[in-house]
Protein backbone atom coordinates (compact mmCIF):
# COMPACT_ATOMS: atom_id res chain seq x y z
CA UNK A 1 0.00 0.00 0.00
CA UNK A 2 2.96 2.28 -0.51
CA UNK A 3 1.79 5.61 -1.87
CA UNK A 4 3.34 8.32 -3.97
CA UNK A 5 5.20 11.01 -2.09
CA UNK A 6 2.93 13.83 -1.08
CA UNK A 7 4.76 17.03 -0.25
CA UNK A 8 3.55 20.11 1.53
CA UNK A 9 4.88 23.64 0.90
CA UNK A 10 8.41 24.15 2.23
CA UNK A 11 8.22 25.04 5.90
CA UNK A 12 10.92 25.78 8.41
CA UNK A 13 12.51 22.83 10.22
CA UNK A 14 12.82 25.07 13.28
CA UNK A 15 9.03 25.34 13.63
CA UNK A 16 8.63 21.56 13.81
CA UNK A 17 11.60 21.24 16.14
CA UNK A 18 10.03 23.80 18.48
CA UNK A 19 6.76 21.81 18.48
CA UNK A 20 8.67 18.68 19.53
CA UNK A 21 10.87 20.47 22.07
CA UNK A 22 7.92 22.37 23.53
CA UNK A 23 5.94 19.13 23.88
CA UNK A 24 8.79 17.36 25.67
CA UNK A 25 9.93 20.12 28.04
CA UNK A 26 7.46 20.74 30.85
CA UNK A 27 6.87 20.47 34.55
CA UNK A 28 8.06 16.84 34.51
CA UNK A 29 11.64 18.12 34.44
CA UNK A 30 11.26 19.06 38.12
CA UNK A 31 11.18 15.35 39.00
CA UNK A 32 14.57 14.61 37.42
CA UNK A 33 17.00 16.07 40.01
CA UNK A 34 15.15 14.31 42.86
CA UNK A 35 14.93 10.84 41.28
CA UNK A 36 18.48 11.12 39.88
CA UNK A 37 20.16 12.26 43.07
CA UNK A 38 21.38 8.72 43.77
CA UNK A 39 23.04 8.32 40.37
CA UNK A 40 24.22 11.96 40.53
CA UNK A 41 25.30 14.12 37.63
CA UNK A 42 27.52 12.09 35.28
CA UNK A 43 25.60 8.80 35.53
CA UNK A 44 22.34 10.77 35.19
CA UNK A 45 23.58 12.42 32.01
CA UNK A 46 24.52 8.98 30.65
CA UNK A 47 20.99 7.69 31.43
CA UNK A 48 19.44 10.74 29.73
CA UNK A 49 21.57 10.31 26.59
CA UNK A 50 20.75 6.59 26.34
CA UNK A 51 17.03 7.32 26.81
CA UNK A 52 17.16 10.16 24.27
CA UNK A 53 18.75 7.83 21.70
CA UNK A 54 16.11 5.12 22.14
CA UNK A 55 13.16 7.54 22.28
CA UNK A 56 14.35 9.40 19.17
CA UNK A 57 14.46 6.16 17.22
CA UNK A 58 11.10 4.94 18.50
CA UNK A 59 9.63 8.22 17.19
CA UNK A 60 11.37 7.70 13.84
CA UNK A 61 9.81 4.22 13.71
CA UNK A 62 6.36 5.79 14.02
CA UNK A 63 7.31 8.06 11.11
CA UNK A 64 8.46 5.06 9.05
CA UNK A 65 5.15 3.27 9.58
CA UNK A 66 3.00 6.40 9.10
CA UNK A 67 4.54 7.16 5.70
CA UNK A 68 2.81 4.10 4.25
CA UNK A 69 -0.62 5.61 4.99
CA UNK A 70 -2.48 8.69 3.77
CA UNK A 71 -1.54 12.01 5.36
CA UNK A 72 -3.82 12.57 8.35
CA UNK A 73 -3.92 8.92 9.46
CA UNK A 74 -3.84 8.82 13.26
CA UNK A 75 -1.54 6.81 15.49
CA UNK A 76 -4.50 4.57 16.40
CA UNK A 77 -5.41 3.96 12.74
CA UNK A 78 -1.90 2.85 11.83
CA UNK A 79 -1.54 0.72 14.98
CA UNK A 80 -4.87 -1.02 14.36
CA UNK A 81 -4.06 -1.81 10.73
CA UNK A 82 -0.50 -3.03 11.33
CA UNK A 83 -0.81 -4.80 14.69
CA UNK A 84 -4.51 -5.70 14.95
CA UNK A 85 -7.33 -4.72 17.27
CA UNK A 86 -5.87 -6.25 20.44
CA UNK A 87 -2.64 -4.24 20.27
CA UNK A 88 -4.66 -1.19 19.24
CA UNK A 89 -6.92 -1.60 22.28
CA UNK A 90 -3.91 -2.00 24.61
CA UNK A 91 -2.29 1.02 22.98
CA UNK A 92 -5.45 3.08 23.54
CA UNK A 93 -5.65 2.06 27.19
CA UNK A 94 -2.03 3.03 27.84
CA UNK A 95 -2.45 6.39 26.08
CA UNK A 96 -5.51 7.18 28.20
CA UNK A 97 -3.69 6.04 31.35
CA UNK A 98 -0.64 8.21 30.60
CA UNK A 99 -2.79 11.29 29.96
CA UNK A 100 -4.91 10.69 33.07
CA UNK A 101 -1.89 10.10 35.31
CA UNK A 102 -0.13 13.20 33.94
CA UNK A 103 -3.29 15.28 34.51
CA UNK A 104 -3.26 14.08 38.13
CA UNK A 105 0.48 14.86 38.33
CA UNK A 106 -0.08 18.44 37.21
CA UNK A 107 -3.00 18.91 39.62
CA UNK A 108 -0.65 17.77 42.38
CA UNK A 109 2.15 19.99 41.08
CA UNK A 110 -0.08 23.05 40.70
CA UNK A 111 -1.31 22.71 44.28
CA UNK A 112 2.24 22.59 45.66
CA UNK A 113 3.44 25.47 43.46
CA UNK A 114 0.51 27.69 44.46
CA UNK A 115 1.10 26.85 48.12
CA UNK A 116 4.79 27.80 47.78
CA UNK A 117 3.96 31.01 45.89
CA UNK A 118 1.47 32.18 48.52
CA UNK A 119 3.77 31.09 51.35
CA UNK A 120 6.32 33.57 50.00
CA UNK A 121 3.63 36.23 50.54
CA UNK A 122 3.03 34.95 54.10
CA UNK A 123 -0.33 33.47 53.10
CA UNK A 124 -1.26 29.97 54.31
CA UNK A 125 -2.95 27.89 51.62
CA UNK A 126 -3.83 24.21 51.23
CA UNK A 127 -2.24 22.37 48.28
CA UNK A 128 -5.47 20.38 47.90
CA UNK A 129 -7.46 23.58 47.42
CA UNK A 130 -4.81 25.02 45.13
CA UNK A 131 -4.84 21.94 42.90
CA UNK A 132 -8.66 21.87 42.85
CA UNK A 133 -8.99 25.54 41.88
CA UNK A 134 -6.33 25.24 39.17
CA UNK A 135 -8.02 22.14 37.74
CA UNK A 136 -11.38 23.95 37.63
CA UNK A 137 -9.83 26.94 35.82
CA UNK A 138 -8.11 24.70 33.27
CA UNK A 139 -11.32 22.66 32.83
CA UNK A 140 -13.23 25.87 32.08
CA UNK A 141 -10.65 26.96 29.47
CA UNK A 142 -10.65 23.53 27.80
CA UNK A 143 -14.46 23.44 27.85
CA UNK A 144 -14.66 26.84 26.11
CA UNK A 145 -12.80 25.77 22.95
CA UNK A 146 -9.54 24.49 21.53
CA UNK A 147 -8.85 28.06 20.36
CA UNK A 148 -9.05 29.29 23.96
CA UNK A 149 -6.52 26.65 25.00
CA UNK A 150 -4.26 27.57 22.08
CA UNK A 151 -4.29 31.29 22.94
CA UNK A 152 -3.74 30.68 26.65
CA UNK A 153 -0.94 28.21 25.91
CA UNK A 154 0.80 30.71 23.62
CA UNK A 155 0.75 33.34 26.37
CA UNK A 156 1.94 30.93 29.07
CA UNK A 157 4.60 29.40 26.79
CA UNK A 158 6.05 32.81 25.98
CA UNK A 159 6.23 33.71 29.66
CA UNK A 160 7.73 30.29 30.47
CA UNK A 161 10.51 30.71 27.90
CA UNK A 162 11.48 34.14 29.27
CA UNK A 163 11.43 32.89 32.88
CA UNK A 164 13.29 29.74 31.80
CA UNK A 165 16.35 31.54 30.42
CA UNK A 166 16.46 34.04 33.28
CA UNK A 167 16.25 31.24 35.85
CA UNK A 168 18.82 28.98 34.23
CA UNK A 169 21.28 31.82 33.75
CA UNK A 170 21.05 32.62 37.46
CA UNK A 171 21.38 28.96 38.49
CA UNK A 172 24.46 28.34 36.34
CA UNK A 173 26.13 31.45 37.76
CA UNK A 174 25.96 29.93 41.26
CA UNK A 175 27.14 26.37 40.38
CA UNK A 176 29.78 25.05 42.81
CA UNK A 177 32.18 22.32 41.58
CA UNK A 178 32.36 20.86 45.11
CA UNK A 179 28.62 20.07 44.86
CA UNK A 180 28.64 18.92 41.24
CA UNK A 181 31.60 16.58 41.81
CA UNK A 182 30.22 15.54 45.22
CA UNK A 183 33.64 16.03 46.84
CA UNK A 184 32.21 16.02 50.37
CA UNK A 185 30.96 12.41 50.55
CA UNK A 186 33.51 9.67 51.28
CA UNK A 187 33.41 6.65 48.90
CA UNK A 188 30.02 7.53 47.39
CA UNK A 189 28.13 4.96 45.32
CA UNK A 190 26.29 5.98 42.15
CA UNK A 191 25.89 3.09 39.70
CA UNK A 192 23.38 1.02 41.77
CA UNK A 193 20.87 3.87 41.49
CA UNK A 194 21.02 4.33 37.70
CA UNK A 195 18.39 1.75 36.72
CA UNK A 196 15.68 3.34 38.86
CA UNK A 197 16.01 6.60 36.91
CA UNK A 198 15.10 5.10 33.50
CA UNK A 199 11.26 5.27 33.72
CA UNK A 200 11.50 8.94 34.71
CA UNK A 201 13.88 9.62 31.82
CA UNK A 202 11.46 7.88 29.46
CA UNK A 203 8.52 9.95 30.72
CA UNK A 204 10.61 13.08 30.10
CA UNK A 205 10.93 12.39 26.35
CA UNK A 206 7.29 11.98 25.37
CA UNK A 207 6.45 13.53 21.99
CA UNK A 208 5.33 10.54 19.92
CA UNK A 209 1.72 11.63 19.47
CA UNK A 210 3.01 14.63 17.51
CA UNK A 211 4.64 12.60 14.72
CA UNK A 212 1.41 12.17 12.66
CA UNK A 213 0.72 15.89 13.22
CA UNK A 214 4.11 16.78 11.73
CA UNK A 215 3.28 14.69 8.68
CA UNK A 216 0.10 16.75 8.24
CA UNK A 217 2.21 19.90 8.48
CA UNK A 218 5.15 18.89 6.25
CA UNK A 219 3.53 16.24 4.05
CA UNK A 220 5.35 13.00 3.23
CA UNK A 221 8.78 14.52 3.60
CA UNK A 222 10.64 12.12 5.89
CA UNK A 223 14.00 13.90 5.83
CA UNK A 224 12.51 17.19 7.01
CA UNK A 225 10.45 15.47 9.74
CA UNK A 226 13.51 13.45 10.81
CA UNK A 227 15.45 16.70 11.26
CA UNK A 228 12.56 18.13 13.32
CA UNK A 229 12.59 15.11 15.64
CA UNK A 230 16.38 15.18 15.93
CA UNK A 231 16.63 18.91 16.67
CA UNK A 232 13.59 18.96 18.98
CA UNK A 233 14.76 16.03 21.08
CA UNK A 234 18.37 17.35 21.17
CA UNK A 235 17.01 20.69 22.38
CA UNK A 236 15.21 18.93 25.23
CA UNK A 237 18.26 16.80 26.06
CA UNK A 238 20.49 19.87 26.22
CA UNK A 239 18.10 21.78 28.48
CA UNK A 240 17.69 18.76 30.78
CA UNK A 241 21.47 18.51 31.17
CA UNK A 242 21.68 22.24 31.93
CA UNK A 243 18.86 21.82 34.48
CA UNK A 244 20.70 18.94 36.16
CA UNK A 245 23.88 21.03 36.16
CA UNK A 246 22.04 23.97 37.73
CA UNK A 247 20.34 21.93 40.46
CA UNK A 248 23.06 19.39 41.32
CA UNK A 249 25.69 22.10 41.12
CA UNK A 250 23.86 24.10 43.78
CA UNK A 251 22.23 21.51 46.07
CA UNK A 252 24.60 19.07 47.87
CA UNK A 253 23.78 15.42 47.20
CA UNK A 254 22.84 14.55 50.83
CA UNK A 255 20.28 17.40 50.80
CA UNK A 256 18.22 15.50 48.21
CA UNK A 257 17.47 12.82 50.81
CA UNK A 258 15.54 15.42 52.80
CA UNK A 259 13.83 16.69 49.63
CA UNK A 260 12.66 13.15 48.78
CA UNK A 261 11.47 12.53 52.35
CA UNK A 262 9.29 15.66 52.10
CA UNK A 263 7.58 14.28 49.00
CA UNK A 264 9.95 15.59 46.34
CA UNK A 265 7.24 17.86 44.94
CA UNK A 266 8.06 21.01 42.95
CA UNK A 267 7.60 23.37 45.89
CA UNK A 268 10.06 21.40 48.03
CA UNK A 269 12.76 21.53 45.33
CA UNK A 270 12.22 25.24 44.68
CA UNK A 271 12.25 26.00 48.40
CA UNK A 272 15.54 24.08 48.87
CA UNK A 273 17.20 25.94 45.99
CA UNK A 274 15.99 29.27 47.37
CA UNK A 275 17.27 28.54 50.88
CA UNK A 276 20.69 27.36 49.70
CA UNK A 277 21.27 30.25 47.29
CA UNK A 278 19.73 32.81 49.64
CA UNK A 279 18.75 35.05 46.74
CA UNK A 280 15.38 36.79 46.74
CA UNK A 281 15.64 37.50 43.00
CA UNK A 282 16.40 33.89 42.10
CA UNK A 283 13.64 32.68 44.44
CA UNK A 284 11.19 34.89 42.55
CA UNK A 285 12.42 33.62 39.16
CA UNK A 286 12.16 29.97 40.26
CA UNK A 287 8.64 30.56 41.57
CA UNK A 288 7.54 32.30 38.36
CA UNK A 289 9.11 29.62 36.15
CA UNK A 290 7.57 26.75 38.12
CA UNK A 291 4.11 28.35 37.87
CA UNK A 292 4.34 28.82 34.10
CA UNK A 293 5.92 25.38 33.54
CA UNK A 294 3.07 23.65 35.38
CA UNK A 295 0.41 25.75 33.62
CA UNK A 296 1.85 25.07 30.15
CA UNK A 297 2.12 21.31 30.71
CA UNK A 298 -1.31 21.18 32.35
CA UNK A 299 -3.04 22.85 29.38
CA UNK A 300 -1.28 20.68 26.79
CA UNK A 301 -1.89 17.35 28.50
CA UNK A 302 -5.52 18.00 29.40
CA UNK A 303 -6.37 19.15 25.87
CA UNK A 304 -4.90 15.91 24.52
CA UNK A 305 -6.90 13.86 27.03
CA UNK A 306 -10.05 15.90 26.33
CA UNK A 307 -9.83 15.30 22.56
CA UNK A 308 -8.99 11.62 23.02
CA UNK A 309 -11.99 10.99 25.31
CA UNK A 310 -14.35 13.02 23.09
CA UNK A 311 -13.41 10.75 20.17
CA UNK A 312 -13.57 7.60 22.31
CA UNK A 313 -17.06 8.29 23.73
CA UNK A 314 -18.32 10.05 20.57
CA UNK A 315 -19.28 13.23 22.42
CA UNK A 316 -20.13 16.03 20.00
CA UNK A 317 -18.55 19.50 20.02
CA UNK A 318 -21.60 21.33 21.36
CA UNK A 319 -21.54 23.04 24.77
CA UNK A 320 -23.34 20.06 26.30
CA UNK A 321 -21.05 17.55 24.58
CA UNK A 322 -17.92 19.42 25.68
CA UNK A 323 -19.29 19.61 29.23
CA UNK A 324 -19.71 15.82 29.29
CA UNK A 325 -16.17 15.40 27.99
CA UNK A 326 -14.85 17.84 30.60
CA UNK A 327 -16.50 15.83 33.38
CA UNK A 328 -14.96 12.56 32.17
CA UNK A 329 -11.60 14.29 31.71
CA UNK A 330 -11.25 16.14 34.99
CA UNK A 331 -13.33 14.45 37.70
CA UNK A 332 -11.15 11.29 38.18
CA UNK A 333 -7.79 13.14 38.47
CA UNK A 334 -9.35 15.87 40.65
CA UNK A 335 -10.56 13.20 43.09
CA UNK A 336 -7.04 11.74 43.11
CA UNK A 337 -5.52 15.18 43.71
CA UNK A 338 -7.84 15.87 46.66
CA UNK A 339 -7.22 12.46 48.26
CA UNK A 340 -3.45 12.37 47.67
CA UNK A 341 -2.07 15.83 46.80
CA UNK A 342 1.65 14.94 47.01
CA UNK A 343 1.89 12.28 44.30
CA UNK A 344 3.77 14.21 41.60
CA UNK A 345 6.93 12.06 41.61
CA UNK A 346 5.00 8.76 41.80
CA UNK A 347 2.67 9.83 38.98
CA UNK A 348 5.57 10.67 36.64
CA UNK A 349 7.02 7.20 37.33
CA UNK A 350 3.73 5.46 36.49
CA UNK A 351 3.44 7.57 33.34
CA UNK A 352 6.83 6.23 32.32
CA UNK A 353 5.61 2.65 32.79
CA UNK A 354 2.52 3.15 30.61
CA UNK A 355 4.43 5.19 28.03
CA UNK A 356 6.76 2.20 27.64
CA UNK A 357 3.98 0.45 25.71
CA UNK A 358 2.77 3.14 23.32
CA UNK A 359 5.97 5.19 22.92
CA UNK A 360 8.55 2.37 22.79
CA UNK A 361 7.23 -1.18 22.31
CA UNK A 362 4.36 -0.42 19.91
CA UNK A 363 6.47 1.79 17.57
CA UNK A 364 9.13 -0.93 17.29
CA UNK A 365 6.50 -3.56 16.47
CA UNK A 366 4.89 -1.15 13.96
CA UNK A 367 8.21 -0.64 12.17
CA UNK A 368 8.74 -4.40 11.94
CA UNK A 369 5.21 -5.03 10.62
CA UNK A 370 5.51 -2.09 8.20
CA UNK A 371 8.70 -3.49 6.68
CA UNK A 372 7.17 -6.91 6.28
CA UNK A 373 4.02 -5.59 4.57
CA UNK A 374 5.21 -2.54 2.61
CA UNK A 375 8.98 -2.68 2.57
CA UNK A 376 8.98 0.94 3.85
CA UNK A 377 9.97 2.46 0.46
CA UNK A 378 9.84 6.14 1.54
CA UNK A 379 11.96 5.94 4.67
CA UNK A 380 13.57 3.30 6.86
CA UNK A 381 15.17 3.90 10.26
CA UNK A 382 18.86 3.04 10.14
CA UNK A 383 20.20 0.04 12.04
CA UNK A 384 17.86 -2.54 10.54
CA UNK A 385 16.35 -5.17 12.83
CA UNK A 386 19.10 -4.59 15.41
CA UNK A 387 17.69 -1.12 16.11
CA UNK A 388 14.18 -2.56 16.49
CA UNK A 389 15.52 -5.12 18.96
CA UNK A 390 17.40 -2.42 20.92
CA UNK A 391 14.27 -0.26 21.24
CA UNK A 392 12.18 -3.28 22.27
CA UNK A 393 14.76 -4.27 24.91
CA UNK A 394 14.78 -0.68 26.17
CA UNK A 395 11.01 -0.87 26.61
CA UNK A 396 11.13 -4.22 28.38
CA UNK A 397 13.95 -2.97 30.65
CA UNK A 398 11.91 0.09 31.64
CA UNK A 399 8.86 -2.02 32.46
CA UNK A 400 10.97 -4.44 34.52
CA UNK A 401 12.67 -1.57 36.38
CA UNK A 402 9.34 -0.01 37.33
CA UNK A 403 7.97 -3.33 38.59
CA UNK A 404 11.13 -4.02 40.61
CA UNK A 405 11.11 -0.49 41.99
CA UNK A 406 7.44 -0.77 43.02
CA UNK A 407 8.30 -3.99 44.85
CA UNK A 408 11.19 -2.23 46.65
CA UNK A 409 13.71 -4.54 44.99
CA UNK A 410 15.94 -1.75 43.67
CA UNK A 411 18.28 0.33 45.85
CA UNK A 412 16.97 3.78 46.82
CA UNK A 413 19.22 6.68 47.78
CA UNK A 414 18.35 7.37 51.41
Amino acid sequence: MATLSVTAPQRSVLGGAMIIGGTIIGAGMFSLPVVMSGAWFFWSVAALIFTWFCMLHSGLMILEANLNYPVGSSFNTVTGDLLGKHWNRLNGITIAFVLYILTYAYISASGSVIQHTLREMSVSFSPRLGGLLTALVVAFIVWLSTRAVSRMTAIVLGAKIIAFFLTFGSLLWHVKPVNLLNSVEINPSYMPYVLATLPFCLASFGYHGNVPSLMKYYGKNPQIIRKCLLLGTLMALGLYIIWMLGTMGNIPRPEFISIAERGGNIDVLVQSLSQILNSAGLDLLLTIFSNFAVACSFLGVTLGLFDYLADLFKFNDSRTGRFKTALVTFVPPIIGGVIYPDGFIYAIGFAGLAATVWAVIVPALMARASRQRFGSPLYRVWGGNKMIVLVLLFGVLNAAVHILSSANLLPVYR
